[in-house]
């Protein structure tokens, strides 16, 4: 597998678009609707790859052998670095190596103490967050929808 990270504005609208609008991804986005067009294509991309010039770090495109696999990364959220992975489903099975890369580039390359995860709280399945190091730490709302705050030190990362 050839994985690469690469700006959002890398990727051609029609595949974040196609993404964003899977009914398998929409599943796992709370707050994702499937009314995800053009016109907000553009300007969710602007939103997202803009918070490189603000704070250092931001979500990347993920492809897998030249194909775009999906986004996430680092992104800026109340004070913290929090790690979001939106695959297509062809992909859900690199999300372990995926991480992994993330991780590594919180960490190391750009040198945070931690970075968070937000679920909803229809995910009751919580023990592989535990697995990896994260920590419960409280609950924050976005547009209505609760989720609960990980967070994860550097040096308590672990590998999947």
């Amino acid at each position: 597998m050839n994985l690469e990270f690469k700006r959002l504005t890398a990727v051609d609208s029609q595949d974040i678009i196609a993404l964003n609008n899977h009914p398998e991804v929409l599943r796992q986005m709370p707050l994702g609707r499937p009314d995800f067009d053009e016109a907000k294509a553009k300007e969710w991309v602007r939103q997202k790859d803009a918070q490189w010039d603000e704070h250092g770090y931001g979500p990347w495109a993920f492809f897998i052998d030249n194909e775009f696999a999906g986004w996430g990364g680092l992104q800026h959220e109340d004070g913290d670095a929090d790690l979001a992975l939106v695959l297509h489903p062809r992909s859900w099975g690199s999300g372990k190596a995926i991480y992994e890369e993330i991780v590594k580039r919180a960490f190391t390359d750009m040198g945070l103490g931690s970075i968070t995860i937000l679920l909803p709280f229809s995910r009751t399945r919580l023990k592989g967050i535990a697995r990896l190091g994260f920590q419960a730490d409280g609950e924050v709302e976005f547009d209505g929808v609760r989720f609960q705050r990980f967070r994860l030190y550097g040096g308590a990362a672990r590998s999947v």
